[in-house]
């Protein structure tokens, strides 16, 4: 099994249709914390679902795409991070991530998130790395911050999410931009 160590006892690893109840329980423990920034988080409520979801994540991943994977912290799953969209030909993924309220502050998806753009730009030669995020997500946007991305402008309307249509602020790293910031 591969994994990356965040520190303080926490890893960054894959997360995959066999891990479904697990994150079927850990969807339902926090699901308000996450229900208004993340569609899945809204029909991912039990471990069918779950592992539906967590399938087409490793159907993606064997053709080359998208990918998900979990924060574990002392052994508890308690986030996770995906590429929703990983296009190598064009060079340019989307980066996202999410985790439980009683993890946060401890800089865990900002080193997650950091593990991965130094896989996607130094492996894979990504030369894009967009995080879409709700202009209402102070905490996703400190983390865009952090990485070093630049806010590129808002998609107005552009999600739909309980009906109701929201924006999302774009932020994007270049490569150079990151291989520049070490």
């Amino acid at each position: 099994m591969l994994s990356t160590s965040l520190g303080d006892h926490a890893e960054l690893r894959a997360l995959e249709p066999w891990q479904a109840a697990e994150l079927a329980a850990f969807t339902d423990r926090v699901r308000a914390h996450l229900t208004p920034w993340l569609p899945w988080a809204h029909t991912v409520v039990d471990t069918e679902s779950a592992r539906q979801f967590l399938q087409r994540y490793a159907e993606s991943q064997a053709v080359d795409g998208g990918r998900i994977y979990g924060i574990w912290l002392d052994d508890v799953l308690v986030g996770g991070t995906l590429f929703r969209v990983f296009n190598p030909q064009q060079g340019a993924c989307e980066l996202g991530a999410w985790l439980a309220p009683e993890a946060q502050g401890r800089g865990l998806v900002t080193r997650a998130a950091s593990a991965m753009i130094d896989w996607a730009v130094s492996v894979r030669g990504i030369s894009r790395v967009e995080w879409l995020v709700s202009p209402d997500n102070e905490a996703s946007i400190a983390v865009a911050k952090r990485l070093g991305m630049t806010r590129e402008g808002v998609l107005r309307s552009v999600f739909p999410m309980d009906g109701v249509r929201h924006d999302l602020e774009v932020w994007a790293l270049l490569a150079d931009e990151w291989a520049g910031s070490e």
